[in-house]
């Protein structure tokens, strides 16, 4: 599994009017470690390009794939490239703000390309792509229907998968709201 992590220090800028940029860091920072936990039992890897996120991501038992300056689809590609090196066939690739996330492992399994996309149909929360495909990955407005194309540009069967504890991502100040993120305080 695949999880890009953005620099805390970085993290969740949108939700700037509602939070002061330490409660962004610590939001970003618990969100992500809960989805490594989540992950279990499968073998995680973040993709990043800070040296503060990469100790976390080794200190929380994730191996680490460096892709400075890579952008959010060049660091996922970097990090999918990486992991098919490895001798990975699938690649789940998993967002690290999924507060109700809960197991993932039930997504390795199947042909082609599995997608999720958020609660509004638009973004792409997980995407699980076979690791040797040359997926081109397009995050931002409207991915999930550009990732669908591109997995029909590749020929390949796409399986929308539509689940509600992995729909919810947080971006914007009103994902913060009474059905947004439940995590443990600290």
């Amino acid at each position: 599994m695949l999880v890009p992590v953005k620099a805390f220090s970085r993290a969740k800028l949108r939700l700037a009017p509602a939070l002061d940029p330490w409660a962004r860091a610590d939001l970003a920072r618990r969100m992500a470690a809960h989805v490594l936990a989540v992950a279990a039992p499968l073998p995680v890897s973040v993709v990043c390009d800070d040296a503060e996120v990469a100790a976390w991501a080794a200190e929380h038992g994730a191996a680490v794939v460096w892709a400075a300056h890579h952008g959010l689809n060049g660091a996922v590609a970097s990090g999918v490239a990486h992991l098919a090196g490895l001798g990975f066939s699938r690649v789940i690739v998993a967002h690290g703000d999924l507060p109700h996330a809960r197991s993932l492992a039930d997504l390795a399994p199947g042909p082609g390309v599995t997608l999720v996309p958020d609660r509004r149909d638009d973004g792409t929360n997980v995407a699980v792509v076979p690791a040797g495909a040359g997926f081109r990955f397009a995050y931002g407005p409207s991915s999930f229907f550009r990732h669908r194309r591109e997995a029909e540009r590749l020929g390949l069967a796409v399986a929308v998968r539509r689940a509600p504890e992995l729909a919810w991502d947080v971006d914007v100040p009103a994902d913060l709201l009474p059905a947004g993120p439940v995590l443990p305080c600290r």
